[in-house]
């Protein structure tokens, strides 16, 4: 899958947008993950991806699995002019929508409008939870590197792993999460959770 930077997926984006609206559709998406941070401005890493956690109905996230027909018929459509992966638009963070998205989750996003895509960005803070979670869960060292660069307090941190413990219970994903917050400068995560 080629990586693309924030020009690229804005461009991305309006392309589906205008495919989806030129066919009479309207979807209402919940992005999270480093593309939804590039599109903030708070990340400018290039990433390979638009991570879906949720679609939106009746105001309110649901969830993604599956997504739409329609809505991957005109992804794909975008991917094969764009010459961007197969997968560039995935459901594959969907699981977090299943676990429990932070309390507040819906009063901290932010919406972009792109044609027939109304798309809503996972906020900061939640943020924060979804990449202390991945990093704990041992997915990739770019979670750690996007947590760096984020430079979460003390206080959201903490916060972010006690949601992160209400998802995976066990000892050893414990144990991964305090050597996770202490190597972002929470020495005493063992005791704060």
């Amino acid at each position: 899958m080629k990586d693309f930077g924030r020009e690229e997926l804005e461009r991305a984006l309006t392309v589906l947008g205008e495919t989806l609206r030129a066919r009479n559709l309207r979807f209402e998406l919940v992005a999270v993950g480093g593309s939804s941070l590039l599109l903030l401005g708070l990340m400018h890493r290039p990433t390979q991806d638009l991570d879906i956690v949720a679609l939106m109905r009746d105001g309110h996230p649901s969830t993604a699995v599956p997504l739409p027909d329609e809505l991957l018929t005109a992804a794909s459509d975008v991917a094969a002019v764009l010459g961007l992966g197969p997968k560039w638009l995935n459901a594959e963070s969907s699981g977090l929508f299943d676990l429990g998205l932070p309390r507040g989750f819906d009063e901290r996003l932010e919406t972009r409008i792109y044609g027939g895509l109304v798309l809503h960005l996972a906020g900061r803070f939640d943020q924060i939870h979804f990449k202390v979670y991945a990093a704990a869960d041992g997915m990739s060292p770019k979670h750690i590197d996007d947590l760096r660069r984020l430079t979460p307090s003390r206080e959201e941190l903490l916060a972010a792993g006690r949601w992160a413990m209400s998802h995976d219970v066990s000892m050893g994903f414990r144990m991964l999460l305090v050597r996770t917050l202490a190597d972002l400068g929470v020495s005493d995560a063992d005791d704060e959770l």
